[in-house]
């Protein structure tokens, strides 16, 4: 089985910024101001990018942490039922043995 919906949801976001950077400083550079303004606009621009993905980042960091806590919490409930099936299966083996 492939992850093509994990791997294409996050190329979308990589793609969303790197198409917003382009186009926030596409219109920077094209505007009718001094290169000291267009300077401090690309630096502010730039800024907010990075926050923007470091906010991203860290919605994808909470959501791994949160799926493999799913994950811990479902192998350790698996992991009981089979301790518990187990354990039946020996009491009947051992219970049966004693009979004969």
């Amino acid at each position: 089985m492939s992850d093509n919906g994990s791997n294409s949801g996050f190329a979308f976001i990589a793609g969303l910024f790197v198409g917003a950077a382009i186009g926030a400083i596409g219109g920077l550079l094209f505007a009718p101001t001094t290169g000291e303004e267009t300077r401090k606009k690309v630096a502010e621009k730039s800024k907010e990018l990075a926050d923007d993905l470091y906010d991203k980042f860290d919605e994808l960091k909470e959501s791994v942490s949160d799926a493999l806590e799913d994950v811990k919490q479902g192998t350790s409930e698996v992991l009981e039922d089979v301790k518990k099936g187990t354990t039946e299966v020996i009491e009947d083996v051992k219970k049966n043995a004693t009979k004969k």
